[in-house]
């Protein structure tokens, strides 16, 4: 879908439909005020004989209102005018472009830029808008052999801003937004991919050609017979037991001197995780093939990034494996030696991620990198923590948690921080070797998170448990995206292009 910015009053707006606010009770906007006063009280009547009250989420569409260039004016329930928070302009932009997908206008000029959501300036209304359109008009129908398309779809979004010296900040928002639903776009896809097509070796053909499109990607694997050289046992040993070799795919960005350090993205990128011997119970398990989200986001962050072109250096490992039930399979009870020459005992072989990432922290030292964030679905107990709204994020390095926590709150992409104090580390504890792969039940995030890192002392660090903001379940089940918006803007922040005027 094409978007844009303009500066121009309401009533001379000629266009498929102009989209206004209504607040509760019955109250009109500013912008809708001025094309009531063009239509001669048009719209106040309606409002008075109950048309609609106001509240958040209510439609009302019309069709030739007196006086007016646009041939339909759309209201938008806005609730009160004082409760408007981020949260509910989201979903009003969503059910707005729901609506006007259903209504035949292919083109639209959205006032509800306009509206005051307190802290927040136009650009943060304008790429939200972008953003929540195009997430709200994703859907996956690459494997159906019947699509169905809507029967005139909004193809043009234009957004007013209140005055022409917000033209540049609106274009820039736009921009961003773009750049990240584009991302969001590569995730999604990529994550809501079967298993049976979207192996470790699919994973690294995304990246390959991803690396194609742009000058300044290039691409590389690190394959089985150079990870076995290199003592990466912990990563072999996950893969073992199934038919579909492992694969860490690197994606390298460079957008700065050679002689400065990179920022690296681990994702971790179990494509279907059945638990090994330790194999899962049989309900939902078809939502494994999201194991692989954290990869999947990483995959999504590198195309936002070579969108936006920004002049930083980044380096994308996506550590593709699968986890499988086999006679070659590891064992619970087997001893592990990581790259990093530290031992593991296997307690369950579903608490595999962690030996996946743990071989790819250590290996990524050979970057001399500023800072790595390993991006993982990494554990059902931070649902249990934290539910489906946030992301856990755990960090050795306070500023770093810091800037992740900030690009949260301005993406919108939101995450919690979890300690990491030296009294849970105690629970890996393990008789046999240097480390337990497992904790006990209580704090078992963290209990991974600890596990992570004593394999990232070498760099500032940062964990991200994304098992619940990764995908939905139930009838809308499916990838959300997340946490592609919270790694763009930390890029984005990491240079001049993320300060705003």
């Amino acid at each position: 879908m094409e978007f844009s910015v303009k500066s121009g009053s309401p009533e001379k707006q000629r266009s498929a439909c102009i989209v206004v606010g209504v607040f509760e009770p019955r109250r009109l906007s500013g912008v809708a005020e001025q094309l009531d006063q063009v239509s001669e009280g048009y719209l106040s009547n309606l409002l008075r004989r109950g048309d609609l009250e106001g509240k958040a989420g209510q439609m009302l569409l019309l069709h030739h209102v007196p006086n007016i260039l646009s041939e339909r004016v759309l209201l938008v329930g806005c609730g009160k005018e004082r409760e408007l928070d981020e949260r509910q302009y989201k979903q009003i932009i969503e059910k707005t472009i729901h609506t006007l997908n259903e209504t035949g206008s292919m083109e639209a000029v959205c006032f509800l830029s306009e509206l005051h959501v307190k802290g927040r300036d136009t650009y943060w209304k304008v790429r939200q808008a972008v953003e929540a359109a195009q997430a709200g008009l994703y859907t996956f129908n690459q494997l159906k052999t019947r699509k169905e398309e809507p029967r005139r779809p909004l193809r043009k979004l234009v957004f007013n801003v209140p005055t022409r010296r917000e033209l540049p900040l609106g274009e820039r928002a736009i921009q961003h937004g773009l750049a990240v639903s584009k991302g969001m776009l590569i995730c999604r896809d990529v994550a809501n991919m079967p298993p049976n097509i979207c192996t470790p070796r699919y994973l690294a053909e995304q990246a390959e050609a991803m690396a194609g499109n742009y000058d300044n990607l290039s691409f590389s694997t690190v394959e089985e017979a150079e990870m076995a050289e290199l003592g990466m046992n912990a990563y072999l040993a996950v893969g073992r037991g199934s038919e579909n070799e492992s694969v860490l795919s690197l994606l390298h960005y460079k957008g700065a001197a050679d002689d400065v350090p990179p920022i690296v993205l681990v994702g971790k990128g179990l494509t279907f995780d059945a638990g090994g011997i330790s194999i899962k119970p049989s309900a939902n398990m078809d939502e494994m093939k999201y194991d692989m989200g954290g990869a999947a986001s990483v995959l999504g962050a590198m195309q936002a990034l070579a969108e936006l072109q920004l002049p930083i250096n980044v380096i994308g490992a996506v550590a593709g494996c699968e986890n499988m039930p086999d006679g070659k399979a590891y064992r619970p009870g087997d001893v592990l030696t990581t790259m990093s020459g530290q031992t593991v005992e296997v307690l369950n072989t579903d608490a595999e991620g962690r030996l996946v990432l743990c071989d790819t922290l250590t290996y990524v030292e050979r970057f001399s990198p500023d800072t790595v964030i390993d991006v993982a679905t990494l554990t059902g107990a931070c649902i249990i923590a934290l539910g489906h709204h946030a992301s856990g994020l755990m960090s050795t390095h306070n500023p770093l948690a810091h800037e992740l926590l900030n690009a949260s709150e301005q993406s919108g992409d939101r995450a919690w921080r979890l300690p990491l104090w030296d009294e849970y580390q105690d629970a890996l504890d393990s008789p046999f070797a240097d480390m337990a792969n497992l904790g006990g039940r209580d704090a078992g995030s963290i209990g991974a998170g600890c596990f992570l890192s004593r394999f990232t002392k070498k760099y500032h660090w940062a964990h991200l448990d994304i098992a619940g903001t990764a995908w939905r379940s139930g009838a809308k089940k499916g990838a959300t995206g997340r946490p592609v918006p919270l790694l763009t803007q930390f890029l984005l922040n990491r240079t001049a292009a993320g300060q705003q005027d």
